[in-house]
């Protein structure tokens, strides 16, 4: 039997989608077959996206206005990609925010934003997509974009990395709950890659240090995910469930 990252034929939903790694993925499935609705906050983004998603191979594309700290609208959100797409397989839990700055020096406020996008969202995702995965007897799957933050620190990302903490561990909580739906959850864990997050920091003498620190000396470029990615994206993970996979340059191991 040989198994590919072709994602022919599968349906996918993104959120965080208007740029970034959420858009970087969205090329990706649509190289790889996939049909895929985009959202994201900023809607005006996402119209341009899609008609590049068409272009590069997506059988269907749509993109859907979402604030993942809003509750209410999630469950709408994945009703209308469902529609839209005629079901799904795949969720991507991308949307994510960062405060950052000392633990010491923020607000309640300030952890209260990013758990709400970073980490409740994703729950709320992930409960709403196996929902629909039961009502249809259909399998499904779940790919969430943590961070290797998420199993180390560092200074001025406490807030972010709580969240993204929480993110692997609901990661492993939900693959053991829906493998009796036949529903897979796994995450990818990246490490230090120019966002608009922390646009410019490499550039400072900080960051430069930082990247002293990884072991193949220099930050992740979108490209270096695009293989993890299809792996749990695709049918390739057929039998992985609760894995959260480091794409770093060996940054954890510093």
């Amino acid at each position: 039997m040989t198994l590919s990252a072709d994602l022919s034929g599968k349906r996918m939903l993104i959120t965080g989608a208007s740029s970034g790694l959420g858009s970087h993925f969205a090329r990706v499935a649509a190289r790889a077959g996939a049909s895929i609705v985009v959202a994201a906050r900023r809607q005006d983004r996402l119209e341009a996206l899609v008609e590049e998603l068409l272009g590069l191979g997506a059988p269907k594309a749509a993109a859907l206005a979402l604030d993942v700290g809003d509750g209410a609208a999630i469950h709408a959100c994945l009703a209308d990609a469902v529609s839209k797409l005629g079901g799904l397989d795949i969720l991507v839990n991308n949307a994510g925010i960062a405060r950052a700055g000392l633990a010491v020096d923020q607000t309640a406020e300030d952890f209260d934003a990013v758990m709400s996008v970073n980490l409740r969202g994703v729950w709320l995702m992930a409960i709403s997509a196996a929902r629909h995965w039961r009502e249809t007897g259909t399998p499904g799957n779940i790919v969430n974009i943590a961070s290797i933050l998420g199993e180390r620190v560092s200074m001025g990302t406490a807030c972010y990395a709580v969240s993204k903490a929480g993110v692997v561990q609901m990661t492993r909580a939900l693959a053991l709950e829906f493998a009796r739906l036949n529903v897979r959850v796994n995450a990818l864990e990246p490490g230090y890659f120019e966002t608009e997050i922390n646009q410019g920091y490499f550039d400072t003498e900080a960051g430069k240090a930082m990247i002293r620190q990884v072991p193949m000396r220099r930050i992740g470029h979108y490209e270096d995910l695009d293989g993890p990615f299809l792996l749990l994206a695709s049918d390739a993970s057929r039998f992985m469930t609760g894995a959260a996979i480091p794409v770093d340059g060996g940054h954890m191991l510093a």
